[in-house]
């Protein structure tokens, strides 16, 4: 008996390589595909930045909220786009482009200031992905508009929606958009030193393991003044300084210059680089420990009344320009209208997300604790806003020695030029007051 074998088809093991990619193809022209592969090109340069090649000083474990919170938001939104509704895909897509745009904002002002680096690479390729995604966004919604009701009502709903959007971007999304700016952007060059007398390039580590890389001019009256903040804004009040024998120091702050760490040009963690540089100034053989003061501008006096109420070793410091780093300040203060305290909030959430840490306290209740060390104020008549209130109050809380000065003319952080020989004497007359020479 003979017997037949039949032979089944052998089924193949996937499809052939012009159908896989005729398929690849149709995906990647398709919203879905445009829409995940943007978001994916978005979620590298988050990792990148914040995983792979984090700012000198820090690392992966440095960024867990900051990394991991926009890459959960932009892959779950990924994820359940194509189960949305026209209106919701367009919205998502609108977000997922605006984060695209910002995240390579940083990587556009590194490279204009000094050339792409590290993360940069992956930044400026978010740009375009994000504008891509913009651009769905905008087709879905103009694809999906509805055409089967009354001329006035469709018109009128527009103008709402219309409406709607623009108070969303003021009120949300631009406070996100300068928290992140702010966060990831500070001075990327070091400037050219005019200080009139010689310097030293120094550097110390702070607390948290960062290099800070700065200035010092050797005292000659015994007497030491951190310059703060930075080497690019506080010159001028170094060469006035120097002049009169103390010794002074300069420094880029973290996430600045040629400074370890992450930039936040709020200040917040700024303290950590004060009492670096207090512990530089203390190691110095012709600097007494007991006459060590400060001069901030702006936020750099923010930070210094936080320094100030946390430690002794700064005898007297003078801050000029100072008002608020966050909501807790706006609601400490109570000058700020109602309606401009959610968007506050929002920015104060979202510099905390890109930060990785809490606000710091108001500064209302820190100048409270400096006395009995001495503090001297200084605002600009044409200055910020808030400055005058916020000096006010500053001024009501702190204990004595305490002084006030609002300099005429002034714009912020401008006493020194608005009023040069007045400026020169009140601020050298209150450190030679409050930093004598006891030896």
């Amino acid at each position: 008996m003979r017997t037949h074998l039949i032979h089944a088809p052998v089924a193949p093991h996937g499809p052939p390589a012009p159908r896989r990619l005729s398929r690849l193809w149709a995906y990647l022209r398709s919203e879905q595909g445009i829409v995940q592969v943007a978001t994916a090109v978005i979620v590298l340069h988050v990792a990148d930045d914040n995983f792979i090649q984090p700012n000198g000083g820090t690392g992966a474990a440095d960024h867990l909220v900051s990394g991991l919170v926009p890459v959960a938001f932009l892959v779950g939104a990924a994820a359940g786009y194509p189960r949305f509704r026209p209106g919701a895909r367009a919205t998502a897509a609108f977000l997922l482009g605006f984060f695209g745009v910002l995240t390579g904002s940083e990587a556009v002002y590194y490279t204009m200031a000094v050339g792409p680096s590290g993360d940069d690479y992956t930044g400026l390729v978010s740009i375009p992905a994000g504008l891509s995604l913009l651009m769905v966004g905008a087709v879905v919604l103009w694809t999906s508009r509805r055409r089967d009701d009354a001329l006035l009502w469709r018109y009128a709903r527009r103008v709402l929606v219309t409406a709607g959007v623009l108070f969303a971007v003021m009120a949300v999304m631009f406070p996100i958009a300068l928290s992140y700016v702010v966060t990831h952007t500070m001075r990327a060059g070091v400037p050219s030193g005019d200080l009139g007398v010689a310097h030293q390039d120094v550097q110390f580590v702070t607390s948290d393991g960062l290099t800070l890389e700065g200035w010092y001019i050797p005292s000659r009256n015994g007497a030491a003044v951190i310059s703060f903040p930075g080497r690019g804004a506080s010159q001028e009040q170094a060469k006035m300084l120097a002049t009169h024998g103390y010794g002074v120091l300069l420094f880029d702050r973290r996430g600045e210059g040629a400074s370890d760490g992450d930039p936040n040009l709020f200040g917040w963690q700024g303290e950590r680089d004060v009492f670096a540089a207090i512990d530089f100034l203390q190691s110095r053989e012709e600097v007494d420990p007991q006459r060590i003061g400060a001069i901030g501008l702006s936020v750099g006096g923010e930070i210094l009344i936080e320094a100030a109420a946390e430690t002794t070793a700064l005898k007297a410091i003078v801050v000029e320009g100072a008002s608020g780093r966050s909501i807790r300040d706006a609601l400490a203060n109570r000058e700020e209208p109602w309606w401009g305290l959610p968007s506050l909030a929002i920015s104060s959430a979202s510099t905390a997300l890109f930060t990785n840490t809490l606000p710091p306290d108001d500064l209302k209740s820190l100048v409270g604790r400096i006395s009995p060390r001495a503090i001297f104020f200084v605002y600009g008549e044409r200055g910020q806003p808030a400055e005058e209130p916020a000096n006010a109050i500053f001024y009501a809380a702190a204990g004595p020695p305490k002084a006030i000065w609002e300099v005429p003319g002034a714009k912020h952080m401008g006493g020194i030029d608005a009023e040069p020989q007045a400026y020169e004497q009140r601020i050298v007359a209150f450190f030679d007051a409050h930093l004598p020479n006891h030896r």
